[in-house]
């Protein structure tokens, strides 16, 4: 029986490396950057399920500045358990915040969220006690590297990988008659990214209503 081939990124840097054509030193320690440009853009262009992650912490009691999960990249919902029931911390903009709780040294049961900076929350109240807390969010998915040698796009994007690692070499190596059919290979593979992941979405949605 024959096994389908499972990219890597030793082998996404060796199949860059053979559509190339390059061997020259300066184009292959360039490779990295091309792979890392290429996820970053392909992340920028479907907001995929597959990233989409849970985190449960505890705040902080009198505190009302929340450190968000390393990898952070937007977030979906948040609940707070209080009492052992689950109720929803909805999203305001931070203005709104800071006008319905003025002075964060009073406290009480957070109703509130917005994202304080890129790397925290504020809530309003400022929690009263150590309440558990729970956040739906999209994770940036963990950067390939000889280190880490799949993450989602290995495994459920390979070809957009790939077509999307070369055009981003295509800046670089300045000229390159391909360039069309990447690109256009590219464009095809996102687009089935895109509809198969607004399906997910819907069927996600659904099955929210129905519940």
């Amino acid at each position: 029986m024959t096994v389908a081939a499972v990219m890597t990124y030793d082998s996404l840097v060796n199949d860059i490396q053979t559509y190339l054509e390059r061997t020259d030193q300066q184009t292959l320690d360039k490779i990295p950057q091309f792979i890392m440009l290429a996820e970053q853009i392909i992340a920028s262009e479907i907001k995929f399920l597959g990233n989409l992650t849970v985190a449960t912490s505890t705040m902080v009691q009198s505190e009302n500045v929340i450190p968000k999960p390393a990898r952070w990249r937007k977030t979906v919902s948040m609940n707070v358990t209080v009492a052992g029931k689950r109720q929803p911390v909805l999203l305001r903009t931070y203005e709104y915040i800071r006008e319905y709780w003025p002075n964060p040294t009073t406290t009480d049961v957070p109703l509130f969220f917005c994202d304080y900076d890129f790397e925290h929350w504020l809530v309003g109240p400022t929690p009263a006690a150590a309440y558990a807390y729970e956040v739906l969010y999209y994770e940036r998915v963990q950067p390939l590297d000889s280190s880490n040698q799949s993450n989602w796009f290995t495994q459920y994007a390979p070809q957009a990988l790939l077509y999307g690692t070369l055009l981003q070499a295509m800046p670089f190596l300045k000229n390159d008659e391909r360039m069309p059919m990447w690109q256009s290979n590219y464009d095809k593979i996102i687009e089935v990214l895109k509809v198969e992941n607004v399906t997910r979405g819907a069927d996600r949605q659904a099955i929210a209503r129905d519940s």
